[in-house]
Order: C-alpha cells, then sequence, then structure tokens
C-alpha cells in the first residue's frame, strides 16, 4: 500500500515557550563537549575530581542500603520540602528554621521555582551585567524581561541599581551572584547586602541570591552571610555541586516561609521531590562525621586557591602589560582583560582555539543585548591540574603572539 502525503501524520508542534526556547552559545551541554583530544579547556565551573568525596560516598552508601532502618526507606516517596533530618543540617548551617528550607535538584532547579513563582509573564527583573548566561534561560520560562545592572570588582554595584529605582524601574525581582560572582569573580560587601535588601523592601522587588561558590573562600575576609536571611525579600539558592559534586544534582533555597510554601506548592506539580537515596546518603555523609565537611572543605579550599595562583602568576609573567588579571579571593573564575588595544578578542579566541586552548569570550556574558566585555576572558580554573594551567597560558601566549 503507498502512503501519500495527504494521510501522513501532522508533525508535533511546540508551544510557543518550547518553540522560543535557545540554548545560550557555549554554555550548558557546549561547556561540556571535548573537541579533540589535547585541547585544555577552561570552560565551566567544574570542582575537580579529587575534590570530591568518591570513597567517603560509597561508604555513606553502604550505610544506608544496609541500615536496618533507612534501607528499604531509602527507595520511597518523600516530602516535596525535603527530607527533615537534610532540610535541619542546612538550617543549622544557614542559621534559620528548617521551615526555611526547600531541597531542590540542583542550585539551578531552585532559581526555576523561584522565577515561575515570583516573576509574572513579561515581568521586568534587574540582573547582573555580566551575568551568568544560564539564568536567562530560566527567565525564559516566564518571558521576562531583563534590567541590566553593572557588576565590577565588588560585586553588583548597589549605587546604579538605586539610580535605576528612582528613575521609576520597578522590577519584580533581582538577579545576582553575590559571592565569588561569575564570572566577575568580585564579592558583595555585606555593607552593600545589607543595602540591597533595604532597597528590596522599600522598592518590592525579591532578591535572587545565587550562591554556589560561598563555602570556597581561600583568602580574604568573609562577608557576613547572614544578611540575606533577614529578610523576607530574599529566596536564597545554594547547592551541593560544587563542593559534593554536581551529578549528585543536590541543592537548596532558603526562603520566607510564605514563599517557601509556595515553592512546594508549584512542586507538587512538577517533579514531586528530590531522590529519597541521594538526601539520605548526604545526610548519613554529613552526620556520620560532624567535622567531616568542613575538613573536606578546607582541602578543596586549598586546591583551588593553588589553582588560581597558578593562573595569575601565569598570565602575569607571560602576558604582564597586555592582559590583566586580579587575584581571586575564592571560587571558580578569572575574569581577566586584554589592556592592549592591537589585540583583537575575536582573533584571539580563534587563534587560542586553534593552539588547543579554549575559554569563554567576554561578551558572551552581557545581558545588556549589547556587545560588551569582548575584552575579557572567563578562565575556569577548578578542574584542571597547575601543570595544565601553565600550558594553556603557554598556549594563550603563543596565540597573543600571533595576533599582535
Amino acid at each position: 500500500m503507498t502512503t501519500t502525503p495527504d494521510l501522513l501524520a501532522p508533525l508535533a508542534r511546540f508551544t510557543t515557550l518550547a518553540g522560543a526556547l535557545s540554548e545560550p552559545k557555549g554554555f550548558g551541554d557546549a561547556s561540556l563537549r571535548r573537541r579533540r583530544d589535547g585541547d585544555i579547556e577552561l570552560l565551566g565551573g567544574i570542582p575537580d575530581d579529587t575534590a570530591l568525596p568518591v570513597h567517603e560516598l560509597l561508604a555513606a552508601t553502604e550505610r544506608v542500603l544496609t541500615g536496618a532502618r533507612s534501607g528499604p526507606a531509602a527507595f520511597q516517596y518523600s516530602q516535596s520540602a525535603g527530607l527533615d533530618e537534610l532540610r535541619s543540617w542546612i538550617a543549622a548551617r544557614e542559621g534559620v528554621p528548617a521551615s526555611r528550607v526547600i531541597i531542590t535538584n540542583g542550585g539551578f532547579h531552585g532559581l526555576s521555582l523561584a522565577v515561575l513563582s515570583l516573576v509574572e509573564r513579561g515581568g521586568l527583573v534587574a540582573v547582573d551585567n555580566p551575568i551568568f548566561p544560564l539564568f536567562l534561560r530560566a527567565l525564559e520560562l516566564s518571558d521576562g524581561r531583563t534590567l541590566p545592572v553593572r557588576v565590577g570588582p565588588a560585586g553588583l554595584d548597589v549605587d546604579e541599581l538605586e539610580e535605576k529605582l528612582r528613575a521609576g524601574a520597578r522590577p519584580t525581582a533581582l538577579y545576582t551572584v553575590p559571592d565569588f560572582h561569575n564570572p566577575s569573580q568580585g564579592t558583595l560587601s555585606t555593607a552593600d547586602r545589607v543595602r540591597l535588601v533595604e532597597l528590596a523592601e522599600r522598592y518590592g522587588f525579591v532578591i535572587f541570591a545565587d550562591n554556589p561558590y560561598r563555602e570556597l573562600r581561600f583568602r580574604g575576609d568573609a562577608v557576613d552571610a547572614g544578611v540575606f536571611s533577614t529578610s523576607d525579600q530574599v529566596v536564597h539558592v545554594n547547592t551541593f555541586s560544587k563542593t559534593l559534586g554536581p551529578g549528585l544534582r543536590l541543592g537548596w533555597v532558603v526562603a520566607s516561609e510564605r514563599i517557601a510554601k509556595q515553592l512546594v506548592t508549584l512542586r507538587n506539580r512538577q517533579d514531586s521531590h528530590t531522590s529519597t537515596l541521594e538526601q539520605r546518603i548526604v545526610i548519613d555523609l554529613l552526620t556520620h562525621d560532624p567535622q567531616w565537611f568542613d575538613r573536606t572543605l578546607a582541602r578543596a579550599r586549598d586546591l583551588y586557591r593553588e589553582r588560581a595562583d597558578v593562573v595569575v602568576d601565569a598570565l602575569d609573567e607571560r602576558l604582564g602589560g597586555l592582559i590583566e588579571s586580579v587575584r581571586p579571593e575564592g571560587g571558580f573564575f578569572l575574569w581577566p582583560r586584554i589592556t592592549d588595544p592591537s589585540i583583537d578578542p575575536v582573533a584571539l579566541y580563534a587563534a587560542a582555539a586553534e593552539r588547543g586552548a579554549t575559554y569563554q569570550q567576554g561578551e558572551f556574558f552581557a545581558s545588556s543585548g549589547r556587545r560588551e566585555f569582548a575584552d575579557h576572558l572567563r578562565l575556569a580554573y577548578g578542574n584542571h591540574t597547575p601543570e595544565t594551567l601553565r600550558e594553556f597560558v603557554d598556549r594563550l601566549g603563543s596565540a597573543v603572539d600571533s595576533v599582535r
């Protein structure tokens, strides 16, 4: 029997929302694909394998699966807000009641829940500029509009935000990475956090504080981590991705009880809850030895400090006067700036890629819709050895030589 075109089933049609979605260039899955053997890719905020507690997780898993009480229960459904034991452990560390803690499938899931719950369709959201580009993907869920606010060496420019608010801007929410900003590596001071919360309460917007790198400070003075917990106008998002491993997809949100309840209500119509098994394993891991997590963080901080310093020292030695970098106080990123006007950023990126040294181009991080930050490079050093990082800078130096 011959099938005619008229009898073919029509193609499935995407919704308006799904059809409008796009993958930010160079991010997400694109930053995880290896292109060629021998390439050195400083693309993503990826923790180093040696900093992840593989053996400890294995031991915790065995204890959970063989435990008389927890074995079968680890494979059952659990409540949407998360297991009480894990919420209580996080709450004690955050200095808030456990009722304000919601367990999520990683930090990005928390951001998505916050956007869907608090940003009306077409709503205006003030955002970092430069920005972690994948937040813009979350904002697409509500077709949100952006109000870019400059981010400098000291984090979000609260003065600029206040100027925009006084001029009449009325965002529903504000998104920022307050600690070891992605990409610009700065940290918002305690005083500016207090000012930011005051502005949120005065003008009625919610702060989405995305804080995956907070525990990875390896130099400098710590800021007051509790400022964001004092206001009902803050949704504080965090994750174990950078400390225990991104593959766990385990994070949390701290919000007012009113917002937390709404997040759970929304979640009841989505994924229902985070893996019971993974929650129980991580609970065991964190409580079997109460000092273990802080010891693990201390080792990780030493590791990342060494790697950050290796890159900065190599850049200064090989490219001093051409590319300027600032030694970071924590996190996974450097935000060097090309200071020699004879260096074309586009040509440099191509020349470096030819030599097997790839990085994120600064212009990808603009939230303004304009071509900004082209003179910056974002270098992610977390998952590379010092030897590999020095080789990367050598290749980058060769690329600079070729385009000058």
